[in-house]
């Protein structure tokens, strides 16, 4: 199973996920369609099995010095894991992961919050939050700038800055033209690159003010 989806993700890196389908992949094992379909019995579950393998092991991270850094190392991790296959963005998710690569993930990730003071659900609660920031900006940042893994390059969000600036009517927008007008007097040192955890800087904004609220909570609640 491990080589087919080995092979699904080969097929994936190359073309994207579209190109991926049970025919494609026999040929690039040298199987018949209908032998795959011994081993793989719908494409619905190749396409599960190759994004957990395709995840891959998830990072080691500084649980016991900082639990906070260890949530945002491994924050850092499924960004990169995004921007080197956003294919994997496109794999449906039709219910909660299952593979052991995505089980670890999930592991590794409830050990700090558990850390911090989050206990049971609470804990499952904000790795599911923390799991739709990552990939809903990563999603975001796809789609807006139309290249695949370039993850808000300078080269993509030029463009799009360009874009948007001709759109913008500070008459019409007044909010949106000064924060615009704001970022772009940024622009020079924004994208020089990710911070020491691996997160670019919008992704760490929401995830550390994300962090914030949970340390702000988990004093007030647990307070005596």
């Amino acid at each position: 199973m491990e080589r087919i989806a080995q092979a699904a993700a080969r097929i994936a890196d190359a073309n994207g996920l579209d190109a991926v389908s049970m025919q494609r992949v026999a040929t690039e094992l040298g199987y018949s369609t209908m032998s795959l379909y011994n081993h793989v019995p719908s494409k619905d579950l190749l396409l599960e099995v190759t994004a957990d393998v395709a995840a891959g092991q998830p990072p080691e991270l500084d649980e016991v010095g900082d639990p906070r850094r260890a949530v945002r190392q491994w924050v850092g991790a499924l960004w990169a894991g995004f921007q080197t296959r956003p294919w994997l963005l496109g794999v449906p998710l039709g219910h909660a992961p299952v593979g052991p690569n995505q089980l670890a993930w999930l592991d590794r990730l409830l050990r700090p919050l558990l850390a911090a003071g989050l206990v049971g659900g609470e804990a499952r609660a904000a790795a599911l939050h923390l799991t739709a920031i990552v990939r809903g900006l990563a999603q975001i940042s796809l789609d807006m700038t139309g290249h695949q893994g370039d993850g808000g390059s300078p080269h993509g969000e030029a463009e799009l800055a360009r874009a948007i600036a001709d759109l913008l009517d500070p008459q019409s927008y007044p909010a949106l033209a000064a924060v615009h007008a704001a970022e772009a007097a940024e622009a020079a040192g924004r994208y020089a690159g990710v911070d020491e955890d691996g997160l670019v800087p919008e992704l760490a904004f929401g995830v550390d003010r994300f962090l914030d609220g949970v340390e702000a909570w988990i004093a007030r609640s647990r307070k005596v």
